[in-house]
């Protein structure tokens, strides 16, 4: 545990510095209150810290109100001090500190009194990392790391609003994997969660760093594609078919060879917008579907306003056998 020791005397920083590390703690010390801030309120500062009440440029209770004014992560303090009186253990803890050790400081009794901070740090650390690991949940989807439905049409809309500022055109790309359901039918739900992966991953190694790609629904990808015309748009959409049927998919002992269908849509009209493109998109991956699969159909140019509908209400694609 990374330890912060604040004070003054150098007997008793040295002393105390000592003590925590032959109990196995990683310290840093300063010698004043000004420093102890400033080391507190670092990105990386350490979670724990012991704080004489009497130092130079700010007190051990200036030093608790300070970093009390910032919300996270959170510091315990151990307020070190000769003072015993009730009314110094209330004001101390209402300056923020969580606990006392009074001077001069027994092994036994630090090693009893940090026990509880170093609970309470560790407690704070997953709390956190559940927070992180909620936000990934939130924005991404949980099978194949790519973003969700919600958040890659979100990005759709801030990449348009770019478009029309910057003057530059904007495509879109549905891709579906081929003959999915079969998968599934054939090989159980495991292959089909092995394929759908594998195709993401794919996916990736062949788009550009400023594209974006996250899974619509089933097996089904929405690529959103900065500074895209037609032509350009159809060659990282290429890219992208041609990256997902060159080798065949390993799902257990069976080896899947799996291609996708992809319908590309692209604008530089002001007025256009999300819906109109993925739909423009939609309608080309059906024409690509229909001429044998394992294709990216002919770009189409969305000029106009268009009437938009709500991607969630397009009805689902029936996979032919």
């Amino acid at each position: 545990m990374r330890i912060l020791i604040a004070d003054d005397d150098l007997v008793s920083r040295r002393l105390l510095e000592r003590t925590l590390v032959s109990q196995g703690h990683e310290v840093t010390a300063v010698g004043d209150g000004l420093a102890a801030i400033a080391a507190l309120l670092a990105p990386d500062a350490p979670k724990l810290a012991i704080l004489d009440w009497m130092m130079p440029g700010a007190t051990g209770l200036e030093v608790c109100r300070q970093i009390r004014t910032r919300p996270a992560p959170y510091v315990y303090v151990l307020l070190l001090t000769a003072r015993g009186r009730r009314e110094d253990v209330v004001t101390g803890l209402d300056a923020g500190a969580d606990d006392f050790l009074t001077k001069p400081f027994d092994a036994l009794e630090l090693r009893a009194r940090l026990r509880p901070g170093e609970r309470i740090v560790d407690l704070q650390e997953g709390l956190i990392r559940a927070q992180e690991d909620l936000r990934e949940l939130a924005i991404h989807d949980s099978l194949t790391g790519l973003w969700n439905r919600g958040m890659v049409l979100d990005q759709l809309g801030r990449e348009l609003n770019r478009s029309r500022r910057e003057g530059r055109a904007l495509a879109v790309a549905i891709a579906d994997l081929d003959h999915f359901k079969k998968v599934n039918d054939t090989l159980g739900h495991s292959a089909g969660d092995t394929v759908l992966r594998e195709a993401a991953g794919r996916m990736r190694t062949a788009i550009r760093d400023c594209d974006f790609i996250g899974r619509y629904g089933g097996e089904e990808f929405l690529l959103v594609l900065p500074g895209c015309d037609g032509i350009t748009g159809l060659a990282v959409a290429e890219r992208v078919r041609s990256r997902m049927a060159g080798d065949p998919v390993r799902a257990g002992e069976a080896l899947l060879p799996v291609t996708m269908s992809i319908g590309l849509a692209f604008t530089q009209a002001s007025c256009v917008g999300p819906d109109a493109l993925v739909q423009a998109a939609d309608e080309a991956l059906y024409r690509a579907k229909a001429a044998g699969r394992n294709r990216v159909a002919e770009p189409v140019s969305v000029e106009g306003a268009a009437t938009e509908v709500t991607s969630g209400e397009r009805a689902p694609r029936k996979e032919e056998p």
